[in-house]
This record gives structure tokens, C-alpha cells and sequence, in this order.
């Protein structure tokens, strides 16, 4: 199982890239997920990002996920099987 697969939630995730320049470099502890959106605590406040416009690594793997392939529900997300590009 790779970083796909894994649940997210309390890992560190880090946006590598996004189509909104501000969200590049971000980092926080997930602490939601959803089918669209996943939420970080950053700093202590929590910010809400949209997956479909975002690039991340999580936990520091070299791993980067696009989040426009995991567009679906967290428990979905967990059991498929992705194509690496």
C-alpha cells in the first residue's frame, strides 16, 4: 500500500503545487477529509483545501499526489487502485 492508499488524517501534508500560487509551500496535520476538500490545522488555524486543484506529499514521502486522482470519498479512496503517471 503506498500513500494513496493510506489514511490521511493526523499525517502532515505539504502543497507542492495549486493553481491558486498563495497555497504552494502550505503545510499542516490533516484533520478531515472529504470527497472534494481536505482540511489542515496550520498554526492554529484551520484551512480548507479544494484536492482537484492541488498538488501534496504527505508525511514527507517523495510521493507527489495530485489531487484531482483522489477526488472521492476517504473510504473509497482507500481500497482502489491508481495508476501511477
Amino acid at each position: 500500500m503506498d500513500m494513496y492508499n493510506q489514511p490521511w488524517i493526523a499525517r502532515e501534508l505539504h502543497v507542492v503545487t495549486a493553481t491558486d500560487p498563495t497555497l504552494v509551500g502550505r503545510r499542516g496535520v490533516v484533520v478531515d477529509e472529504s470527497r472534494n476538500t481536505v482540511s489542515l490545522m496550520e498554526g492554529g488555524r484551520t484551512l480548507v483545501l479544494n484536492k482537484a486543484s492541488i498538488s501534496f506529499t504527505v508525511d514527507g514521502h517523495e510521493v507527489v499526489i495530485k489531487g484531482a486522482m483522489v477526488g472521492q470519498r476517504p473510504e473509497d479512496r482507500i481500497h482502489r487502485t491508481y495508476r501511477k503517471a
